[in-house]
């Protein structure tokens, strides 16, 4: 006998409760970061922006490693979402997080990682609600309008303090000489990291165009069917 194929509609159940179910726990993750940020803050003052990587960082970490999902989530069909901005964000992440900061231990207190956490955070504590609502077609409208509009001071900011980030372990990586290598063959030219890092500067940069671009697309979406539903009402 065949095997029964599932339904269409259980394929789709299945889908809705595993795209809510991966946001929620994102959800949970950068809430308990943000949480934390503020807190300590607020209660050590400037002396809790030394230590924040040792306090948030593994949880930092394990956030986004699940966030890589997303890119797969696009590549399957799973969501849809233009890829290369979603790309450029996680990647970028990626970079900062587990090449700049986790690979130099002098990188980690400094007041900078506060600040690209802080930023990092504060966008995720809006968006992956925001997903997760409308990964079961409801809408808050509140929300909604917070995550289309958050984004135009945040990024900017954000691509700042990641530039920052490079630039101050540029030093460390010059000095330890992580990740720099000889190629192999009769050449045998050398990959010196702290270029790479300055020219992935400008990447951050050039890919900031691509994703404003994006958030800009979406914002205008969103207000066109909020103008249109006032009409309607």
């Amino acid at each position: 006998m065949a095997k029964s194929q599932p339904r269409p509609e259980t394929r789709c159940g299945l889908k809705i409760l595993y795209i809510f179910t991966y946001n929620l726990i994102q959800f949970c993750g950068h809430s308990w970061i943000s949480s934390n940020i503020i807190a300590r803050f607020l209660t050590f003052g400037e002396d809790s922006l030394v230590d924040t990587y040792y306090a948030i960082g593994a949880v930092m970490c394990y956030c986004q490693l699940l966030s890589n999902l997303e890119l797969i989530h696009l590549l399957t069909g799973i969501e849809q979402s233009p890829c290369l901005p979603r790309f450029l964000q996680v990647t970028e992440r990626n970079v900062i997080l587990f090449v700049v900061l986790s690979s130099q231990e002098e990188m980690q207190n400094k007041h900078i990682v506060w600040a690209v956490f802080f930023l990092w955070n504060t966008l995720d504590v809006i968006r992956y609600p925001h997903n997760m609502l409308a990964s079961i077609g409801s809408d808050f409208h509140i929300l909604s309008w917070i995550y289309h509009s958050l984004w135009v001071p945040f990024y900017p900011s954000i691509v700042l303090a990641e530039v920052i980030a490079i630039y101050q372990s540029l030093p460390y990586f010059e000095f330890y000489g992580t990740f720099s290598f000889i190629l192999p063959g009769p050449i045998g030219i050398r990959v010196h990291f702290p270029y790479v890092l300055q020219v992935y500067c400008l990447i951050l940069v050039a890919g900031m165009y691509s994703i404003c671009k994006q958030f800009s697309e979406e914002r205008k979406k969103f207000t066109g069917k909020y103008r249109i539903k006032l009409h309607q009402n």
